[in-house]
């Protein structure tokens, strides 16, 4: 399994927007993408900053939204972000939701 990790600034009082955006609009084009899993949103305590986490089935499904929908996504959500989003990937070590066991010893 492999995430990605989108951090985001919101502009401020922007949360309600942000989470109805998130609900309504990103989640369906990510629910259209091959090999989706999961997203997970986070949002910092004085509203401003923005963790996102998207599991994918593989890296290549991750990469293929990355050059595709992400775009899109972007775009949708620039109405409540400042700037542009950071982007970082992942392979998924652990999930207890997805029970993903490390393969490796530390």
């Amino acid at each position: 399994m492999y995430a990605r990790r989108v951090s985001m600034t919101l502009k401020p009082n922007s949360v309600p927007d942000f989470t109805k955006l998130i609900d309504k609009d990103v989640i369906p084009v990510l629910r259209r993408q091959k090999g989706f899993q999961d997203e997970i949103t986070f949002v910092g305590p004085d509203g401003s900053k923005v963790l996102a986490i998207s599991l994918w089935d593989t890296k290549q499904s991750a990469e293929a939204y990355n050059g595709n929908a992400f775009e899109e996504v972007t775009k949708i959500l620039s109405r409540v972000v400042e700037g542009t989003p950071t982007v970082d990937n992942y392979e998924v070590a652990n999930s207890t939701w997805h029970k993903i066991a490390a393969t490796s010893p530390v």
